[in-house]
């Protein structure tokens, strides 16, 4: 589906530091000097989800097969970014090709790291990013807007969309985001060819140091109780401990490190399932002797959809599937004891898939 979530930020937040925490694919150079990321690094990033796990312990397969997002490592922004400052229009063009943000805000103080903006200020660091972001999609409605104005004279039908942009206009001149204002999917087709900036569903990494992993400071507090009102996340987490935990290869030496830390899983597992969650996927499985596989679908997608990230042919001569829930595939331990149980259903092309469905699908093409 190559669905994508940006981790965004000013310099020297921690993104690039991130980005290798997560990514299994691909390494982003991580630096103390500003745009050190200049072309965006793209990661593919395994989602660990354990219900993977247990059908694998029950089906004993050749191999097991996780479902992956892909993350993206941004340039860092600046202040004056949407006007051409710093990379400017490069960074705010690489974000507007991503589906969600994660935007990671640095929340320790260290004096070797460098930081123009002044002092630690998660807010107004939050508040940068959001102003560069709001201003870009200004100029991107106001032309759009200019445009329609002409048009609505001669071609009234053009008045709906033309009053969505005004609203769009007069949402970011209060300095708000274009998805607090909560479009109808048929108003968001007026404004589909802009790729609004602030349109995007943002995920906030508070960034903190080592002592502040498991309680969080007052930066972190800070930033929690500023995106309160938006509804929106915050992961706190320690980027480099993350970093490091990312590069044992052997599992015991994984754990022995975390338990030093006293961490019972990686926050950055925290971070992936949350980015899974933004992005508004979901997970159905197929079990069998070759593979268990994880498979990532869109929320509320129907059985022929979700058979077609298979195959496109499965879409196409799709019959039928046959549906066990997770929790009963655990519960017997075998899809011929949750058949003998009466747990297997056959569902029809109008079956929304659940998170967590274990499906085979009846095709003829």
């Amino acid at each position: 589906m190559a669905l994508q979530a940006g981790i965004v930020g000013l310099p020297n937040v921690g993104k690039s530091t991130l980005f290798n925490a997560v990514s299994n694919s691909a390494k982003a150079q991580a630096s103390n000097y500003r745009f050190c990321t200049i072309e965006p690094n793209v990661g593919l990033v395994n989602v660990p989800d354990e219900r993977l796990n247990k059908l694998a312990e029950l089906v004993k397969p050749e191999r097991i097969v996780p479902t992956q997002i892909e993350i993206v490592d941004i340039a860092g922004l600046v202040k004056g970014a949407s006007k051409g400052e710093g990379l400017g229009n490069k960074f705010l063009a690489n974000i507007r090709e991503v589906d969600a943000i994660i935007h990671v805000i640095r929340c320790f103080e260290d004096e070797n790291i460098l930081r123009d903006e002044g002092p630690i200020n998660p807010i107004g660091d939050k508040e940068i990013i959001e102003t560069e972001l709001q201003l870009k999609d200004m100029e991107s409605v106001e032309k759009k807007l200019a445009r329609t104005e002409k048009l609505v004279k001669t071609d009234t039908k053009l008045k709906p969309e033309y009053d969505v942009l005004l609203r769009c206009k007069e949402h970011l001149n209060k300095g708000k985001s274009i998805l607090s204002l909560g479009l109808t999917k048929e108003e968001k087709s007026a404004v589909a060819d802009l790729f609004l900036l602030t349109d995007k569903p943002i995920l906030y990494v508070a960034n903190v140091d080592e002592a502040s992993m498991h309680t969080g400071n007052k930066f972190s507090e800070a930033l929690k109780a500023a995106v309160k009102e938006e509804g929106n996340e915050v992961i706190v987490m320690t980027n480099a401990i993350e970093a490091q935990i990312a590069e044992f290869e052997d599992a015991a030496d994984k754990q022995m490190f975390m338990e030093e830390y006293k961490m019972t899983e990686p926050a950055l597992d925290r971070l992936i399932h949350s980015a899974y969650k933004l992005l508004n996927l979901s997970t159905y499985f197929t079990a069998g002797v070759q593979e268990v596989r994880a498979w990532t679908i869109h929320q509320g997608w129907k059985a022929p959809q979700a058979a077609s990230v298979i195959h496109t042919d499965f879409e196409k001569g799709f019959i039928k599937a046959e549906v066990i829930a997770y929790n009963d595939y655990i519960k017997y331990g075998s899809e011929a004891a949750a058949r003998d149980n009466g747990k297997l259903r056959i569902e029809g092309k109008e079956y929304i898939v659940h998170d967590g469905d274990v499906m085979h699908f009846r095709f003829n093409v």
